[in-house]
């Protein structure tokens, strides 16, 4: 059994330990909250904006974006939303997790793969493997800016353009509750129609000015803000999975606290009882 003095060591550290990660919770359920106010802004437009994208597929106007024709998949780009830093239970992993099933998916059909990294975490993650990353994205921060994300979407845009990939998808971690939160894939391009059972056979919208620069224009609103959404969903994700690990960790700190407390009054006895005994034994032999 360890010495009352190294037991008291490791109590000590652990409490330290824990007034980190109970700092680290509150922190987290503090930020949980902004995030998710945030998150629920960004929501109503993002929803609103790819059910008319995709209502656009099933139209029939004068100009047909490019964004809009499917094509045979030869090649697919995925963006990736990841964290930046840690301590957020299998948030990322998750996530890679789904993004390498398709991969292998993909890669099985002979279909190339490109990748858009978003966050620190993937970028450590993808770097090691043999995919191609074409832009990346890293410190934005608790309050992201769509500003921030463009660079990266464009470089994806500018191949899909091009014709060197034929499929676009974001993937991310969606926020259920703050217990749950599960990873998702989206498609981007070309925009898929969300309710079209609802929609009559022969439509169109009418177009105020000319179509071709409307739909051009409401095209990259609707890839931006489908972007923007994904990146603050998975930041309140983010917020309320390391407030969850972190409380797991205050609580098993607690345990392990009175696990060890227990340990040491044990110790602290049985150092009591043999000094009684020595000092009985050595009034007997007087």
């Amino acid at each position: 059994m360890a010495g009352t003095k190294e037991i008291r060591v490791k109590i000590a550290s652990i409490k330290s330990t824990q007034k980190i990660t109970k700092a680290m919770e509150m922190v987290a359920a503090s930020k949980m909250r902004r995030a998710q106010e945030r998150m629920k802004a960004a929501r109503p437009y993002a929803d609103k904006i790819r059910s008319v994208i995709g209502h656009l597929r099933v139209a029939n106007p004068n100009h047909r974006h490019p964004f809009l024709i499917e094509r045979e998949a030869k090649s697919v780009g995925i963006i990736v939303v990841s964290s930046d830093r840690g301590l957020c239970g299998a948030l990322n992993v998750n996530v890679f997790k789904q993004v390498l099933t398709a991969a292998r998916e993909w890669q099985g059909k002979n279909v190339e793969l490109h990748l858009c990294l978003i966050g620190s975490k993937a970028m450590q993650f993808f770097r090691r493997l043999k995919l191609p990353v074409v832009a990346s994205t890293t410190h934005l921060g608790d309050k992201p800016h769509i500003k921030d994300l463009i660079g990266g979407v464009d470089a994806m845009l500018e191949l899909y353009r091009d014709g060197r990939i034929d499929r676009l998808f974001v993937t991310s971690n969606r926020f259920v509750n703050t217990m749950t939160q599960k990873p998702g894939m989206l498609q981007l391009l070309p925009a898929e129609t969300v309710d079209a059972a609802d929609l009559q056979e022969r439509w169109d919208y009418i177009y105020e000015p000319a179509p071709d620069e409307l739909i051009s224009s409401y095209m990259l609103r609707y890839i931006e803000s489908t972007v923007y959404r994904a990146v603050i969903e998975n930041l309140a994700c983010e917020m309320a999975a390391r407030m969850v690990a972190m409380k797991s960790a205050t609580d098993n700190a607690g345990k392990i606290i009175d696990e060890l407390q227990l340990i040491y009054n044990k110790a602290r006895q049985a150092a009591i009882t043999k000094e009684i005994s020595e000092i009985v034994g050595g009034a007997a032999a007087v």
